[in-house]
């Protein structure tokens, strides 16, 4: 049982949520630079709150879970719950939303950390059709939208920090 892409694959997971990268950024260190007051602010209108970018990312790890489990969600771009409004996760509250943001990771990681290489390999289903696509291109997938959402937390979080020193 060959392991060795696998446990990449899990130690990018791990890596984008809290580990020193190349890229001087995870998700532990600029969560860590938010305040509970600014968290469901818009920094302008056309821009995502961190809290709806949270939201967000948790559902689509949700997604990424049923699709490696063989019973996928069919989350769709332009359904409510891939962006939920501010006033709704409000509702949910700002320690609620972090705990099920590292809650999905983990819970994506446990399921992978059994798993060898060719796991990786196998087709995954997507609304009860047959994807043309594998496990490693989905979890390529999932480390790849982590990455470009982190850079987006941090542009996000820059406009919040500016808005907040010109008041």
């Amino acid at each position: 049982m060959e392991t060795i892409l696998m446990k990449e694959i899990v130690q990018q997971l791990k890596d984008v949520e809290h580990t020193d990268l190349w890229i001087d950024e995870n998700f532990e260190k600029k969560l860590a630079t938010v305040t509970q007051s600014t968290v469901y602010k818009r920094p302008i209108p056309e821009m995502h709150s961190v809290a709806e970018l949270m939201s967000h990312l948790i559902e689509w790890r949700k997604e990424v879970l049923s699709r490696l489990k063989g019973n996928p969600r069919g989350l769709e771009m332009n359904e409510a719950r891939n962006w939920r409004t501010n006033d709704e996760l409000e509702t949910i509250g700002w320690k609620k939303l972090l705990e099920d943001f590292w809650d999905s990771q983990q819970q994506v990681i446990h399921f992978l950390k059994d798993k060898d290489d060719s796991f990786l390999d196998q087709p995954y289903k997507y609304a009860n059709t047959d994807f043309p696509h594998n496990i490693k291109y989905l979890l390529t997938g999932l480390i790849h939208h982590d990455f470009y959402h982190l850079g987006q937390l941090g542009i996000i979080v820059k406009f919040l920090k500016l808005k907040e020193t010109s008041m």
